[in-house]
């Protein structure tokens, strides 16, 4: 579809929700960097399909960066982690962010995060909420699913899984399964199927190898179970 209005640039690492028919697109890596451009566009609008490019009106957009994901829920988009740039003078707690340090020039540096910020849509505005509990460890190309109000993420090269709930902002310790996690990855998937069944498939190993492999986690057993069935011959 040929789609017109304020076109996005093209971009890598962004991060996509739809809330109530319309895809929002934030963040990502351009040609000119790091970016923390918000833009939508309403897909019930099949005559159209024009993109918007949002000014917020009230709170304070994450600072620039790519690879994050997010969770939805109560009309709001809940952005974790990423990595991205900060000016020293934004750097407020040291525990939310992994300087990258070979990448720190002047007063402008580059690192992993573990922030959640907030884009509520019925207003068009920012927050970033006090969190409570052990938070993850920073992170990129992760993956974040949602239950009811609790949001899951797993990966980010690490093999950990983690549990937010929506409602008090608070984070549970890292889910201990007894038996076997799938290894450590980035650029997977991680999707709600049921009330309490969670899919993970593919993405790239921490040796850099594309996956095939398929594993579901069950919430209430927490319990992770390999698939079998699947074509261990298309890696993506």
């Amino acid at each position: 579809h040929a789609m017109g209005g304020d076109v996005p640039p093209p971009m890598s690492g962004s991060c996509g929700a739809c809330v109530n028919g319309i895809m929002y697109i934030f963040g990502g890596y351009d040609e000119n960097g790091y970016t923390n451009q918000l833009y939508c566009v309403n897909l019930h609008d099949t005559g159209g399909f024009t993109w918007k490019k949002i000014v917020h009106s009230n709170g304070c957009p994450p600072t620039p960066r790519d690879k994050l994901s997010c969770w939805v829920y109560k009309d709001k988009i809940i952005f974790f982690g990423g990595y991205g740039s900060k000016m020293l003078s934004e750097l407020n707690d040291i525990m939310n962010f992994n300087v990258d340090e070979a990448s720190w020039v002047g007063e402008m540096f580059w690192g992993w995060n573990n922030e959640v910020h907030v884009f509520d849509t019925s207003g068009d505005s920012w927050i970033q909420p006090p969190v409570k509990g052990t938070r993850p460890l920073p992170r990129a190309a992760h993956a974040c699913t949602a239950v009811a109000n609790k949001g899951y993420v797993f990966g980010g090269r690490m093999n950990d899984l983690h549990c937010i709930d929506l409602d008090t902002w608070t984070w549970h310790e890292e889910i201990q399964t007894s038996a076997g996690r799938p290894p450590g990855r980035s650029w997977h998937s991680f999707t709600s199927v049921t009330d309490n069944i969670l899919f993970l498939f593919g993405g790239l190993s921490a040796q850099s190898v594309p996956l095939s492999d398929g594993w579901v986690f069950n919430t209430k057993t927490k319990e992770w179970k390999q698939l079998e069935h699947l074509p261990k011959n298309k890696p993506r």
